[in-house]
Formats: C-alpha cells, structure tokens, sequence
C-alpha cells in the first residue's frame, strides 16, 4: 500500500513539474494548417513537359486583397508550375496605403517563388475601355514602361521588351455585355502582331467563340483566374482547380515556357473542359488514356479496359448515342459494339461547335 501511495505521488509530482513546465507558453500545434503541395496529376506528351500555369490574378498592389507572396504559395498548394502576377497599371485603389511601383509585386514575391521553385513571370495589365479592352503583357524586363496614356504605346511597350501580349476576357459583360465582338483595334493590333493569345476561361466564365478566333488567326488558347479574392475563398480547392494553362515546353523553364506559348502550344483547362488545337488535346488524350482490348465478349460487344491516368475525366460520346464516362485516376472496364468506328471526347473542344474524335477502329 505504501508503495502504491509513494508511485502515485511521484506520478503526480512529474505531472505537476510537466504542467509548470508549459504553463507560460502550450504549444498546439496540431491545430494551425499545415502548407502541403496538391498534386495535379497530368501526363506528359511526346516531346514535351505538361506545366501548369496561371498568367492572371491580382494582389493589394491593385485591387485585389492579398500580398504578393501569398499568391505564390497557393500556387505552389494548388499544384502549379508557374504564374504571373498582373496587377492593373491605371488601376490601384489601395495607392494611399501601398507604395511601390508596378513592379514591386514581382519583386516581392520572387524570393517565396524561388524558395517553392515556383517559375514567376514578371507581367502587368493594361487596363482601359473596350476598345481594346484589357490586356495582360508577359515576360516583361520593367512593367513601369507599360504606364503610358495611349493604350498602344503601352502595348508596344510590351512587345518592345520581348512581351507576350494577351487579351482578357473577352467577352466580360460590364465591357462586352451582349456578345463577344472583335473590334477594328484588334484586328489592327493583331495585324501589327500585338496579340499573342485570348483567354477562352476567366474567372468563372467561358467563351466558346474565341476557340473559333484562335485557331483561325494562330494565336494560343489561355486559361486564367484572375483571382483578385484568397484563391481557396473563391474556388473549391479540394475538389477542383482553379482555371489553368498547360503549357507543353521543352523543359521545366521560364524561357520554355515563353517560346511554347509564342507557338501556341497551349491548353485552357477549366471545370473538366479543355480547349486547344486538335493535335495538342489528341495528344494529351493519348498519353492519359490507355485502352486495351480484352479479347472478351460481352453480348456480342468487344470489351475494352481503359485506364486513365489524368486528373482529368474524359466523357465520350458513341454515334449510337450511347456515353461513358473514364474517371479521373481511375481503371474501368467498357464495352462497344464490333461495328464502333469512333467516338467523340464531348469535354475536349477543338472548335467552338467541334469536340475531339478518336478512332475506334483499330482497337
């Protein structure tokens, strides 16, 4: 008995010298959030490196409400590559309490960016009235040079330091409300070479017609958040993505990156859509999805193992009618009739009224 009480005294006498131990300071560490990367699991293609890039969003410099560092670190959560941070040159409502110039954001989130290895492209956004609308220039040496009263001058500007020149959403209603309108300025800009690309997703929008622009006058297909809210308050993070451009570069390199995008090697991807040229969005296609015939019948209809290996799901369509749908990061077993010649991929848009074909008569 006496030992008992004895045991149970020093029990009580190392928890009492634990408890004053912490008792100025208890860490509880287990309830702050810990900064963990999101893998976004998507193939590459022959020849080149599949990245994944954001090249619009805004921070307290102009009017969106974070500072710079914090768009590079939920890029590097979210999963991406590289970004660029565009804050608007003629529109800066916190001038009063954020000194700085346009090209303090860069500065300032470079050093998070180079400790996440995260590629950041210095950028900027000319922001006026439609025409021309709002333009964001990539790649830029000094985006102090893009602040200028005539909107060409600053276009210029870009291009003069080796810009990569892109049209923002164009068919944003508080400039565009009725319909998506190419204007006599852009086609004078784009003749001039002044326009390198548009974005087919903004935000939360999309425009099918401007597929139909980029093919027709060569220019790449972007797809960009232009987030100006904490990126996790606006989009659903965990279960989607915010929009994005895959860039198909030779290297994981800001300056594969420029020339890729300069011959238009590009994907816009949002809400399980993606746009591009035919032979980009075939290729990603086949280097995500691997289907293989069983051998099996199934009612007199060949059986097919399809493994995807993409975080993206592919739905397809049968001339009969009949649909599937290959997960994301998933294996399902599908049958087709022997007589299937092909199949649409309904979420791949290679034009503004055309989806992708595949061919079924070889497998």
């Amino acid at each position: 008995m006496k030992k008992l009480i004895f045991l149970s005294a020093i029990i009580s006498l190392i928890a009492l010298q634990s408890w004053s131990q912490n008792v100025n300071n208890m860490q509880l560490s287990h309830m702050k959030k810990p900064s963990v990367r999101k893998e976004i699991q998507l193939p590459d293609i022959p020849g080149y490196k599949t990245l994944k890039c954001d090249f619009h969003m805004h921070t307290i410099f102009s009017d969106g409400i974070v500072w710079p560092a914090t768009r590079v670190r939920e890029a590097w959560e979210e999963g991406l590559d590289a970004i660029s941070i565009t804050d608007h040159i003629e529109h800066r409502p916190h001038r009063e309490y954020v000194k700085g110039n346009h090209n303090s954001p860069y500065e300032i989130a470079l050093p998070v960016a180079e400790q996440k290895d995260i590629i950041l492209i210095r950028g900027g956004e000319i922001t006026r009235d439609m025409p021309p609308g709002h333009l964001n220039g990539l790649f830029l040496e000094d985006v102090n040079a893009l602040d200028t009263p005539d909107p060409e001058d600053a276009v210029r500007a870009a291009i003069n330091q080796g810009g990569f020149v892109l049209w923002n959403h164009p068919g944003w209603k508080a400039q565009q409300p009725d319909t998506c309108v190419w204007m006599d300025m852009h086609q004078d800009w784009y003749e001039k070479g002044y326009i390198h690309g548009i974005e087919v997703f903004n935000e939360k929008e999309w425009y099918p017609i401007v597929i139909d622009w980029c093919l027709d006058k060569e220019l790449a297909m972007i797809g960009n958040s232009d987030i100006h809210d904490v990126n996790a308050h606006y989009y659903d993070v965990e279960n989607g993505h915010r929009p994005m451009t895959l860039v198909f570069a030779t290297e994981r390199t800001q300056q594969a990156i420029k020339e890729a995008m300069f011959d238009r090697r590009t994907i816009a991807w949002f809400d399980d859509k993606m746009a591009g040229p035919e032979e980009l969005l075939k290729a990603f296609f086949e280097a995500s999805v691997e289907i293989r015939n069983t051998g099996h019948k199934d009612k007199n209809q060949k059986v097919f193992r399809i493994k995807n290996v993409a975080d993206m799901p592919f739905y397809l369509s049968y001339e009969s009618g009949q649909q599937f749908t290959i997960p994301a990061l998933a294996e399902v077993y599908l049958t087709l009739p022997d007589d299937a010649k092909s199949a649409g991929v309904t979420n791949m848009f290679t034009g503004t009224n055309k989806t992708l074909s595949i061919n079924l008569t070889d497998l």
